[in-house]
C-alpha cells in the first residue's frame, strides 16, 4: 500500500481564483484540517502538526468505524455546527485534557468530517494519481456510503464562475474562501501546491482602545470596536499594521484621547492559550477616532484574525459605526443543502 500519508497538501494564499483550465475548486471550510485514516479497527485523525485528534473527536473516530469500507484515508475538515454558523470556538473547546468534558462537547455539539480528497481506498494508495482520479475515487466510495452520519462530501466544481459564487457567501461563519487544485498533479504531502482565496471585506471601527508595543512605549496595536443595537462598544479586534515611521506620531496622539471609557460593551480580555498578545494590559480611549481595517473572517461577531490598517475616517462619526457592517451569517445546514452535502 505504500508508506502512509501523514502530513496535509498545504496551500499558498493569493488575491484572485487562477483563470484558465486545469483547475478544481473547493469551499474551504472553517474548521480543522483532518487526514482521517482507516486500517481496519484502528481510526486515526491526524491533523496538520502532525499530532492526532482522535481523542478529542470521539463521535467521528466511532462513526468512520461503522462505514462498510475498512481501509481509506480521507483528506478533510473537521467542522462543528452550531446555530447559525460552523463554530470554531466550538472546535477549540474540544481540546480539553478531560475526556468526560469532551465526552459531553462531542453528545451536545457533534462534529462532521467534510472530505475533499482520498489518498487511500480499500484496493490501493493513490497518492501519486492526478487530482482528477482521486476525485473519481472518492466520489465512487461514496455511494457505497448510505450511512455516514459523521461524514460529508465536499462539493467541487471546476467552473471559475460557481467558486466566485462560492467565494461571495465566504467569511460569515462556515466557509472561509475557496482553494484551487491543479487536476492533473498527485497529492503533494507537506508543499504549498494549492492556491487560497479568502473573500476580504473592510469595516469602519472605531479605535476603542490601544496596546503598548513589548518592552517600549509607543503604540504596538489598535483595539477595534462596533456599537450593538443597545448602544455598547463592544471589542471585535485589533490591528497591528502600523509602520515604525508612524508609531511616535499615533502614539502621541492616542495618549492626548487617554482616560476615556473605552469599551462600554464586551471589552478586551487578558491574553488566553490561542493569543499572541504577551500583556493583558490595555489603554482606555476616548470614543474619537474611526479607522477603517480589511478583514477575512468574522466567528462570534469578532474578527478571526489581526486585520489590516487601510486608513483613518475622520470624515465618519463613531456612532456610525455598528455590527450592521459585518456580513450576516448562514445557516450551515441550508448552505450544505444548497451545495448539495
Amino acid at each position: 500500500m505504500g508508506r502512509p500519508v501523514r502530513t496535509t497538501m498545504e496551500a499558498q494564499q493569493v488575491d484572485e481564483l487562477p483563470r484558465g483550465k486545469g483547475w478544481q475548486f473547493e469551499p474551504k471550510w472553517d474548521g480543522f484540517r483532518c487526514l482521517a485514516s482507516r486500517d481496519g479497527a484502528k481510526v486515526e485523525l491526524m491533523g496538520r502538526s502532525g499530532k492526532s485528534l482522535a481523542r478529542y473527536f470521539p463521535e467521528v473516530v466511532a462513526g468512520l468505524a461503522k462505514l462498510p469500507i475498512r481501509r481509506f484515508t480521507f483528506d478533510g475538515e473537521l467542522v462543528i455546527p452550531v446555530g447559525k454558523s460552523l463554530s470554531f470556538e466550538a472546535l477549540q473547546m474540544r481540546l480539553h485534557p478531560a475526556a468526560s468534558r469532551i465526552t459531553k462537547l462531542a453528545a451536545e455539539t457533534p462534529a462532521l468530517l467534510i472530505a475533499f480528497d482520498v489518498l487511500r481506498t480499500p484496493d490501493a494508495d493513490i497518492t501519486e494519481r492526478p487530482l482528477t482520479e482521486r476525485r473519481a475515487a472518492l466520489e465512487k466510495l461514496f455511494t457505497r456510503l448510505s450511512d455516514a452520519s459523521h461524514l460529508r462530501l465536499s462539493p467541487m466544481t471546476t467552473r471559475r464562475a460557481e467558486a466566485s459564487r462560492w467565494l461571495e457567501r465566504a467569511g460569515g461563519g462556515a466557509l472561509d474562501g475557496v482553494v484551487a487544485k491543479r487536476l492533473d498533479e498527485p497529492y503533494r504531502a507537506g508543499e504549498r501546491a494549492m492556491l487560497k482565496i479568502k473573500c476580504l471585506r473592510t469595516a469602519d471601527c472605531v479605535v476603542g482602545g490601544f496596546r503598548y508595543a513589548t518592552g517600549a512605549r509607543e503604540v504596538g496595536s489598535l483595539l477595534l470596536g462596533l456599537y450593538d443595537e443597545q448602544g455598547l462598544l463592544d471589542h471585535v479586534g485589533f490591528t497591528s499594521a502600523i509602520s515604525d515611521a508612524e508609531r511616535p506620531a499615533l502614539t502621541r496622539k492616542l495618549d492626548k484621547l487617554r482616560g476615556g471609557p473605552g469599551f462600554t460593551g464586551d471589552a478586551p480580555g487578558g491574553p488566553s492559550r490561542w493569543s499572541t498578545e504577551r500583556t493583558g494590559q490595555w489603554e482606555p480611549l476616548k470614543s474619537k477616532l474611526v479607522v477603517e481595517v480589511q478583514y477575512d473572517h468574522v466567528t462570534g461577531q469578532r474578527f478571526r484574525h489581526g486585520t489590516r490598517f487601510v486608513r483613518w475616517r475622520p470624515d465618519k462619526l463613531p456612532r456610525q459605526c455598528t455590527m450592521d457592517q459585518l456580513q450576516r451569517e448562514r445557516r450551515p445546514s441550508r448552505l450544505m443543502r444548497e451545495m448539495r452535502l
